[in-house]
């Protein structure tokens, strides 16, 4: 079996600052729009289904199309972020992000804004990896990374907190607007890329073998789980997409194994850092993203409320991960990796537990308040987990160990959309919908929970030689 072989890497030209400040403010910016619009078009499902028709599977692809190009692509942009320098991908991946916002704003028809939701997606997955990878260059000390981080995880705890609330007062006016605020953040991004320093880069070929392998196993797995709401597994175009999704897996695995080039070397999954890192992160997502979905729907169709009212009551939630989430790593810190996480994991549980037994006839201000343990998991969980990810892995393997954790946390949260949308597509059986999706949650939460104390090494301030 072919190795993978060490290619030069070619140093940025670099000065002694190397604009951290500047470096850190875009990978915030980045990571807080392309979080914003996963979240942000929950709240207006209903309003783009009045306006451009479709139903519970076309809404399911507006938010799915998104995450799962952001997905099947996170894999190749981690590595294409290696080889042609993060600073230059990250850019890439904004440009991509910004033009397909504005083709969804101008979408006259589903398939348009789903097909444009599709290359937002590609355009995101582009972005996410680099923004960790910068930090990385930025931050030789692993207590000032640590401590970046963070920052940059405010970035996206403060989209998701704000995403509710921002659709619901987008959406009362137009729900196009949700689409078009991303381009002047996006331009705001560029412009603080403009002050960063060109990134060291590998020169090692594409593997695109690899790249279509991916995405034909995430694509069939996602199309298949979703259309089996409507049609039900036995259906042969699920079946045949679920087909694909195997053979597209097989098929990955043995062309990483025999690549010489591989964008995923297998050999980083002998890391339990890696793997036990990739397993909290899909979990953790199922909860995250799973909840504003559900909830999104239920506050609206089954409790009246109008799109402003319904971001509202996402606020407590999402606020609450918001302002917790700058002190994250310090607290891990002080407590330890493991008491974090797991503490985060089943904090997570236990709401969704409360909320899946609490009566229909709730007052809304309760439910909103049940869903605050959901938000505090987030802070407790996900920085302190990148953070020692960066401290385990070496520093030219920073793009694609960041790609292989976000499209664990990516394939969470679109499995968690197509799965409960199948489950409330019974409109009959909304409310056992919901409920069912909540225990499967729950249930995958506390799994998780197990695997924590299997991860390695202290979080502590320590560099990792590279090997």
């Amino acid at each position: 079996m072919p190795t993978t072989t060490s290619q030069p890497v070619v140093p940025a030209v670099r000065d002694g600052g190397r604009h951290p400040v500047a470096a850190l403010a875009a990978c915030v910016v980045g990571f807080f729009v392309i979080t914003l619009d996963a979240t942000v078009v929950n709240v207006a499902l209903p309003t783009i289904r009045d306006e451009l028709g479709g139903g519970m599977s076309g809404l399911q692809w507006v938010v799915d199309g998104y995450t799962l190009m952001f997905a099947a692509l996170l894999l190749s942009a981690g590595a294409l972020s290696d080889r042609i320098g993060a600073r230059r991908a990250y850019g890439i991946g904004v440009a991509v992000f910004v033009g397909a916002s504005a083709a969804c704003g101008l979408a006259p028809g589903l398939g348009v804004l789903v097909a444009a939701r599709f290359v937002q997606g590609a355009g995101a997955a582009v972005v996410m990896p680099t923004t960790l990878a910068l930090i990385r260059e930025a931050y030789d000390d692993p207590g000032r990374r640590g401590r970046a981080v963070a920052v940059w995880a405010m970035g996206g705890a403060a989209a998701a907190m704000a995403g509710p609330l921002v659709g619901g007062v987008l959406t009362g006016l137009s729900w196009r607007l949700i689409f078009f605020i991303n381009v002047p953040v996006g331009v705001a991004a560029l412009m603080l890329l403009a002050r960063i320093r060109p990134s060291p880069h590998r020169r090692v070929p594409f593997d695109w073998a690899g790249q279509v392998a991916a995405v034909a196993a995430m694509g069939g797995l996602t199309y298949g789980v979703i259309e089996a709401g409507a049609d039900g597994f036995t259906a042969r175009r699920v079946i045949v997409a679920l087909a694909v999704a195997a053979i597209g897996l097989a098929g990955f695995l043995v062309i990483e194994a025999r690549s010489a080039h591989p964008m995923v070397p297998l050999e980083m999954f002998r890391n339990r850092t890696m793997v036990i890192a990739a397993t909290v992160g899909f979990t953790f997502m199922i909860g995250f993203y799973g909840v504003p979905f559900l909830f999104s729907l239920y506050f609206q169709q089954l409790r009246g409320l109008s799109s402003m009212a319904t971001g509202v009551a996402f606020l407590p939630m999402m606020a609450c991960s918001a302002l917790l989430t700058p002190a994250s790593t310090r607290f891990a810190r002080w407590v330890g990796l493991r008491t974090s996480i797991t503490g985060g994991l089943s904090l997570m549980a236990t709401g969704m537990i409360v909320l899946a037994v609490l009566p229909a006839t709730a007052p809304v201000w309760a439910v909103s308040a049940l869903m605050i343990p959901v938000g505090l998991g987030g802070p407790l969980i996900m920085p302190p987990l990148a953070a020692h990810l960066l401290d385990h892995v070496p520093a030219h393997r920073a793009g694609v160990a960041s790609g292989i954790l976000n499209t664990a946390r990516q394939i969470g949260g679109a499995l968690a959309v197509a799965v409960f949308g199948a489950l409330l597509a019974d409109h009959a059986g909304f409310l056992r919908g919901l409920r069912t999706s909540l225990i499967i949650t729950v249930v995958v939460l506390l799994a998780a929970t197990a695997a924590t104390p299997l991860l390695t090494g202290p979080f502590t301030a320590r560099r990792t030689r590279a090997r």
